[in-house]
């Protein structure tokens, strides 16, 4: 059986999914709470796709849209592990190749 792999909110501590540590104060990070994109890249709600949420917490301050972010996005190290985590994983990989495509544009 495989290992869930983790969120972004789980990768970066940034306790700002609902209950977290940082909630509370900074607020509830969008990508925490996206349930459109649940399960893509085996991820809770946005959290592994977070760079398509507009508004997430990113760096200590709130992104913007997606095409505002998605520079920073692209040099993130949480971004670059799902890109080669979902490389190397068994599952579909349509999602991976539309963010890919993105990020090669």
């Amino acid at each position: 059986m495989c290992k869930k792999p983790i969120n972004c909110w789980q990768y970066k501590g940034c306790g700002r999914e609902p209950g977290g540590i940082n909630a509370k104060e900074l607020g509830v990070c969008p990508a925490s709470t996206e349930k459109s994109m649940d399960g893509i890249h085996r991820g809770d709600n946005a959290g592994r796709t977070c760079w398509i949420i507009a508004g997430t917490f990113c760096g200590g301050r709130v992104q913007g849209s997606h095409a505002a972010k998605m520079e920073n996005c692209t040099k993130c190290d949480f971004f670059k592990l799902v890109i080669e985590e979902e490389k190397t994983s068994s599952h579909d990989a349509t999602h991976l190749l539309q963010a890919l495509s993105i990020v090669s544009r």
